[in-house]
């Protein structure tokens, strides 16, 4: 009897020895791979890989207000390592802020060097504002471009908190004051106040797409009224410049912008937002597997980090293409 209850000791005393090196071992693991993500990744300080090149600028997801991705392209619209400048594009767009943000940064960029938009997806919305940037746009045939337009979207919880009996009281300044709040019917005047803000933005993205495109009257109706088009499409109604994917903007840089042929095209990574960091989700998914969780460990892996939580969490006016099926 004191034999097994010796063993029995023994085996949990080296579970425990075991337990604690795994752990150990993972926070070794994810330091090592932080510290030689942070160093082998060019593109977290913004720097090429050659001084004769064409730089390479991708903008993916969501696009909301990113100082560390402006002060990217600022370093890059003052570097002389890059003759020209390809910015893919892919994303739905996100808020108006963010998008006038990249718009502006793109600008200025396209100011000192040529810069050419490759649509590889989508731009769509804040997406198709970044990159009316350009002076040159091309696409794909298959890919989705415009939905010119804004919303602004707020839930209301006011028959919910009805069934469970709750009411939310507030003391406010002035009856406009934090209104809409989902908390209680949206009043008239509450509704009124964020129309105009709506038709201002959506006044200001119509313009801008006009002017940029070079488009009339007639044309800017056919194409802002909130859909998106095929890259087929797109070319007809003057959205974009031409079909096809990056050796036609470089053709065309090399054809308009008196590029030099034949340069590379070199990766310029603007700095991602901590969460997506690649390297932080593979140090995640080793500290995962190392304490048994490899199913997790798997998803967490093959998944970007925070998607879910960005959408939910993007405040104000949305210039935000959103299909019924991704809702």
């Amino acid at each position: 009897m004191s034999l097994d209850s010796d063993v029995i000791v023994d085996r949990r005393r080296i579970r425990r020895k075991l337990t604690f090196w795994r752990v150990v071992a993972a926070v070794v693991a994810i330091l090592a791979v932080v510290v030689v993500g942070v160093l082998a990744t060019p593109g977290a300080r913004g720097k090429l890989t050659s001084s004769s090149s064409i730089a390479r600028v991708k903008i993916e997801g969501l696009i909301r207000s990113d100082a560390e991705r402006v002060e990217a392209l600022e370093r890059l619209e003052k570097s002389s390592q890059s003759a020209a400048v390809i910015v893919h594009i892919n994303s739905p767009g996100g808020t108006t802020a963010g998008s006038e943000q990249l718009y502006d940064s793109l600008m200025r960029l396209k100011a000192k060097k040529p810069l050419v938009v490759v649509v590889e997806g989508l731009a769509a919305s804040g997406g198709y504002i970044t990159a009316i940037a350009a002076d040159h746009i091309v696409a794909q045939q298959s890919s989705l471009v415009g939905s010119i337009g804004v919303l602004f979207q707020f839930p209301n919880f006011t028959e919910l908190l009805k069934t469970v009996g709750v009411k939310v009281e507030e003391i406010k300044s002035s009856p406009l004051k934090a209104a809409p709040n989902g908390f209680e019917p949206t009043s008239p005047e509450a509704r009124a106040a964020i129309d105009a803000l709506v038709k201002d933005s959506y006044a200001w993205f119509r313009g801008l797409v006009k002017e940029r495109r070079g488009m009339d009257d007639s044309q800017i109706e056919k194409v802002a009224d909130g859909r998106v088009f095929t890259g087929r499409q797109a070319v007809e109604l003057k959205l974009i410049d031409a079909l096809g994917d990056e050796k036609a903007a470089v053709a065309w840089l090399e054809a308009n912008k008196k590029i030099k042929k034949g340069l590379p095209v070199r990766d310029y990574k603007l700095s991602p937002r901590f969460g997506d960091l690649t390297f932080l989700r593979t140090a995640a998914s080793i500290t995962l597997d190392a304490i048994g969780l490899s199913g997790i460990a798997r998803q967490v892996e093959q998944s970007g980090v925070g998607q879910a939580v960005d959408r939910l969490s993007m405040d104000g006016m949305l210039a935000l293409w959103q299909p019924a099926a991704s809702n």
